[in-house]
C-alpha cells in the first residue's frame, strides 16, 4: 500500500514537472524562430535596390558617356552646333569662352566651303568628354518635292550608317530660310525616315507666316503622324550668342502642338565657330 502511494506521488510529480517545463521550451523555440525571421527580413531589405537610381558613370554600348544624373525631359540644357571639325582647340575654345556644352550639333557629310562632315574620331572625342551629338543633314538647298524628300532622307540615313550611328537617333533636315520648301518634301522625308533605323527631325526658322511653317502646317493637316513624330529644332526667335551662364529663358517658337525640342537662339559666335542653343531633356532620347 505504501509502495503504491509512493509510485502515485512520483507519477504526479513528473507530470507536474513536464507541465512546468513545456511553456519554457516553447517560449525559447518561438524566440529563436522570430530572431531567425528578423535576420532574413533584414538581409532581404539590404539587398533591395532603391526605386529611383541615378545613372552610373561609364560608357554604354554605343560609346556614349553617361553622367551621374537623370535627365529632366522638360528642363533646358545648353549646347552648341558647328560646321567645323571638332578639334581639341575648338572644344577648348568653347569651354573657356562659353561653357561646357551637353549637346554638340554636327553635319553629316562634307560640303566644300560650307561644312565639314562629322567623323568617327570626332564622335569618340566628344563622347569621351561626355557630350551628346545631334546629327544634321544639309546635303541640299531645295526642300520641295516628295521624291526629293525621299532622296535627301536616304542620303542622311546612308551617311549616319557609315558612322555607325545607333538606331533611334534623330537626323535633322536643315531647311534654311532662303530654301524653297513644300509639304511634299516634308512628307517624303518623313515617310523614308520612319522606314529607317533613325528618327525624323527638321531644323529651320519656324517664324509665323514663313514658307516653312506653311509647308509644315499643310503636311500635318494631310498626315497627323508628322506632328506626332517629327522633332523640331527652331532658330526663331533670334536673340544673340551667349555664354552658358547667360543663356536666355527658353522662348522658342514653332507651330502649336509640335515636338519642339531645340532652340538655336544665337548664331555665328565671333570667338569660336559655333551657334548657341537650348535643348529640352526630351531630345536626349534622340541624340547620339
Amino acid at each position: 500500500m505504501n509502495h503504491l502511494k509512493w509510485g502515485n506521488f512520483l507519477l504526479i510529480f513528473i507530470s507536474a514537472l513536464v507541465l512546468l517545463l513545456l511553456p519554457i521550451f516553447y517560449f525559447q523555440s518561438d524566440s529563436n524562430e522570430t530572431s531567425h525571421n528578423e535576420t532574413q527580413t533584414t538581409t532581404a531589405s539590404t539587398n533591395e535596390q532603391p526605386d529611383n537610381t541615378t545613372v552610373e558613370n561609364g560608357n554604354n554600348e554605343d560609346g556614349n558617356q553617361k553622367a551621374n544624373t537623370i535627365i529632366d525631359p522638360i528642363a533646358d540644357y545648353w549646347g552648341v552646333d558647328s560646321a567645323s571639325y571638332t578639334t581639341e582647340e575648338l572644344y577648348a575654345c568653347v569651354n573657356e569662352n562659353f561653357g561646357k556644352p551637353t549637346v554638340w550639333g554636327r553635319y553629316l557629310g562634307t560640303i566644300d566651303g560650307v561644312s565639314s562632315g562629322l567623323t568617327i574620331e570626332e564622335v569618340e572625342y566628344l563622347h569621351a568628354n561626355g557630350v551628346k551629338i545631334l546629327l544634321i543633314n544639309n546635303q541640299f538647298n531645295n526642300a520641295t518635292g516628295y521624291e526629293n524628300g525621299v532622296e535627301q532622307a536616304n542620303i542622311g540615313i546612308s551617311l549616319a550608317g557609315e558612322l555607325n550611328a545607333p538606331e533611334g537617333v534623330a537626323i535633322f533636315a536643315d531647311i534654311e530660310p532662303n530654301y524653297p520648301v513644300d509639304s511634299a518634301f516634308i512628307q517624303g522625308w518623313f515617310d523614308t525616315m520612319m522606314g529607317s533605323p533613325y528618327e525624323p527631325g527638321i531644323y529651320g526658322v519656324f517664324s509665323p507666316g514663313s514658307a516653312l511653317v506653311e509647308a509644315y502646317q499643310v503636311s500635318i493637316n494631310e498626315n497627323q503622324e508628322i506632328q506626332n513624330k517629327v522633332i523640331l529644332w527652331t532658330a526663331y526667335p533670334h536673340v544673340d550668342v551667349t555664354t552658358q551662364a547667360n543663356a536666355p529663358a527658353n522662348a522658342a517658337e514653332a507651330p502649336e502642338g509640335s515636338l519642339l525640342y531645340g532652340w538655336q537662339y544665337g548664331i555665328d559666335a565671333a570667338t569660336c565657330n559655333i551657334d548657341t542653343n537650348l535643348f529640352k531633356g526630351s531630345l536626349f532620347d534622340f541624340l547620339w
